[in-house]
């Protein structure tokens, strides 16, 4: 696999955040090391994220984002303000970049993205006074590191990507496998096929699961759901695990052998991405959904749903089977996520392997800061396996 074919889910995520004319393109483009971003005086030139996958030599593979400022205005500077919060809500690393006229928003900034990794650009250099005792003032301040920039003469450019490497968490993600597998187990990986995963390709779950195996050396035997019987008959030893399709789970609960550890990919990426406690807990208001109930169900990814699709129609059929045809079910898709969570009472999300750890935990968060249970595909379907449910997913 090359630098570009890296899942932007698995890359580290740095995103500038600023005023309108504070030069965040400008400093993009220095970044990034191309025109990749339209510059210009005027105001607001930037209006939605625009994002550059690359690598920076210390950090690996990164995905940096540009934003629309935050001071935009008027009906549509208000809906800019929200895609620059909702590439926010990605970032694992933020760029705050100031002007010498914006130093007193910075403590706000810090803030409001408390706990977050962040370094000020104080940008314009060039064209500030006493710029680098300003920036011990920042620093002394506010214990942010603080980077005189400037784009025009790349001031400070290899300062920034310096400071952003001692910045950089020492993991985007957990280990997919951990505590699940040991290095050099036999696991088996039952992966359904279906229309909805591009021809010649495995879906993103699959791949980066295989992946990592293989890098714990682990032996891995693959079959379709329909071939686990005649696959484990060819084994000589049984699987350390076996690892499924969420689709597929029932089936295989009925031959998987006893001894075998069984997980299914949605679990996995649930402990990996978010709050896997979180998610065990949040599955036991399954148990109190009535036919009065409001459920939201929510995808990562926005792909054009074919056939039996697991969100839009298993679960609900699953959840409708068990409650009544009268529960009611939201469905969205991609960054479409509510502000207010509270006319839910169970928000079911999927495994979230589009999105990188920090979009995830942001979801969470907003689910417990409005006390709204939140589970995941794979976490909701078991429960219902093992609490009595009336269909097959």
């Amino acid at each position: 696999m090359s630098l570009n074919d890296t899942p932007s889910a698995s890359r580290l995520h740095i995103t500038l955040v600023g005023k309108r004319n504070s030069g965040k393109s400008a400093l993009f483009n220095a970044l990034v090391g191309q025109q990749a971003a339209i510059v210009s005086a005027q105001p607001g030139t930037t209006t939605d994220p625009v994002s550059k996958a690359l690598e920076i030599h210390g950090l690996g593979p990164c995905v940096i984002t540009d934003t629309a400022g935050i001071d935009d205005a008027g009906g549509v500077g208000k809906m800019r303000v929200e895609k620059t919060l909702q590439a926010l809500r990605k970032a694992d690393i933020v760029i705050l970049v100031v002007n010498h006229a914006d130093i007193p928003l910075i403590e706000d900034w810090q803030h409001r993205l408390k706990g977050r990794p962040m370094v000020v650009a104080l940008n314009k250099g060039d064209l500030m006074c006493d710029a680098e005792r300003q920036a011990k003032s920042v620093y002394a301040a506010t214990a942010l590191p603080t980077v005189v920039t400037s784009a025009s003469d790349h001031r400070g450019i290899d300062k920034l990507r310096q400071t952003l490497i001692g910045l950089s968490p020492k993991t985007v993600d957990v280990p997919i496998t951990q505590g699940w597998a040991e290095d050099g187990d036999l696991v088996m990986l039952i992966m359904p096929q279906d229309r909805e995963a591009p021809r010649g390709r495995l879906i993103l779950p699959q791949q980066q699961t295989i992946r990592e195996l293989l890098e714990r050396h682990c032996s891995i035997v693959a079959c379709q759901p329909e071939e686990i019987a005649a696959t484990l008959k060819r084994l000589t030893q049984a699987p350390s695990l076996i690892i499924t399709d969420t689709q597929a789970l029932r089936r295989v609960r009925t031959v998987a052998p006893k001894e075998c550890r069984l997980t299914t990919f949605s679990i996995l990426f649930a402990a990996q991405k978010g709050d896997i406690e979180y998610f065990r807990e949040g599955a036991r208001a399954i148990d109190r959904l009535t036919g009065q109930s409001h459920v939201l169900i929510a995808e990562a990814c926005s792909h054009a749903p074919v056939g039996e699709d697991i969100g839009r129609v298993k679960l609900p059929r699953l959840l409708r089977g068990r409650v009544g045809e009268a529960l009611s079910i939201d469905i969205v898709s991609g960054s479409d996520f509510p502000d207010d969570l509270t006319p839910y009472d169970l928000i079911i999300h999927c495994g979230a392997c589009m999105f990188n750890r920090q979009m995830m935990m942001a979801r969470v968060e907003q689910a417990k800061r409005q006390q709204v249970a939140m589970t995941n595909y794979g976490v909701a379907v078991t429960h219902i396996l093992e609490t009595g449910e009336t269909s097959a997913p």
